[in-house]
């Protein structure tokens, strides 16, 4: 062990003792996703640092307060990056924060989730002890996979000691197209190219306009974007556009006082949700992200009925229910995860569920 390492697992097993909440934070980009934060403030930036990086093996291995930014900076002097394009929201984003939320950007649909890029982590469990799972190839799984169940977990099963992911070579190249659509017809269309050999790799639909990111070898970006026409978005304009979307600081993404932005899953092919407020469509028509001061619980079922499920992302009444109500079911197992992992419930308490 480290000697943060044992400095914190001397809290945490203090902590454990004395049954304080802590709170765990790292750069405190994502303080607003999820429940209202409770318990004594646990900074987590010291620990940080690459402990390893094969560009060769497509694997990296950093400390969880390693900067976001600092690691995407080091993957991409060798070519490199992280595939699932995770947001920052913040310029103290970290490694740890990134996993801990489980959120992808704009490439999700096209390259897998956090979770999908996952290989090993070193926990630091609520009893005070250094676990590690996983490893650095992704043939090291055996049994349960805990590397991948930390992510979206926010915080509550324990503190992220260090994390080890699959990194991929960027694309050689990419354009990105503009068409003029209303939703039906960009629905269609984003799951009509979803089932061809076309290098999508990003779509977002949004007042009437679509715009379709290709990428991959030069010869296939070349040749789908002669097929599917569209105007071409010159490189620059692109790249800020598919980073606003991703940062959420695109237009489409503002917040009046009154309003919550609900993220809302879907399947692809569900149709529009038909509710009050903005809308803004990615993912190929699976995630939807809704502007609205309408009724939680008229969203929450509209969602259900088109075989989805809903999160509050932003804004609104934090110390209420923010996910998804769980079914008995996942309920218990979610009790019996924290129970093991974090038994005097000292991580992030309430952070996902009000009981635990």
């Amino acid at each position: 062990m480290t000697t943060i390492e044992k400095e914190w697992a001397e809290r945490v097993r203090a902590a454990a003792a004395a049954g304080t909440g802590l709170c765990l934070r790292g750069g405190g980009s994502k303080g607003f996703y999820g429940r209202e934060a409770t318990g004594e403030v646990f900074d987590l930036r010291a620990n940080s640092g690459v402990v390893a990086y094969e560009p060769t093996e497509l694997v990296v291995t950093v400390r969880g307060g390693t900067p976001l930014a600092e690691l995407e900076a080091l993957l991409a002097e060798k070519g490199q990056y992280l595939a699932f394009e995770p947001p920052h929201f913040g310029a103290g984003a970290t490694v740890a924060g990134c996993v801990a939320a489980g959120l992808s950007g704009p490439r999700r649909a096209s390259m897998g989730a956090v979770r999908d890029f996952m290989l090993g982590v070193k926990l630091l469990d609520g009893r005070g002890e250094v676990m590690k799972f996983g490893g650095q190839v992704m043939k090291n799984v055996a049994g349960y996979d805990i590397s991948r169940l930390v992510a979206g977990s926010l915080g509550t099963l324990g503190i992220l000691l260090e994390v080890s992911l699959k990194v991929l070579p960027r694309p050689v190249a990419e354009a990105t197209l503009r068409f003029e659509l209303d939703e039906a017809s960009a629905l269609r269309r984003v799951n009509e190219w979803g089932g061809q050999p076309l290098p999508v790799s990003a779509s977002l639909w949004h007042e009437g306009v679509l715009h379709l990111r290709l990428s991959g070898a030069d010869a296939a970006v070349r040749a789908a974007t002669a097929r599917l026409g569209g105007e071409t978005l010159d490189q620059a304009a692109a790249s800020a556009l598919w980073v606003a979307v991703r940062e959420q600081t695109a237009a489409s993404f503002a917040l009046a006082a009154d309003e919550v932005l609900w993220r809302v899953s879907l399947p692809s092919t569900a149709p529009a949700l038909d509710l009050p407020g903005r809308q803004t469509v990615e993912w190929g028509g699976a995630l939807r992200w809704l502007a609205s001061s309408g009724d939680a619980a008229r969203i929450r079922a509209r969602a259900e009925q088109l075989g989805g499920h809903t999160a509050a992302f932003r804004g609104g009444d934090r110390g209420g229910e923010v996910f998804q109500p769980l079914s008995a079911p996942l309920a218990t197992v979610h009790r019996r995860l924290k129970q093991a992992f974090d038994p005097a419930g000292i991580f992030n308490p309430g952070r996902l569920y009000p009981e635990f």
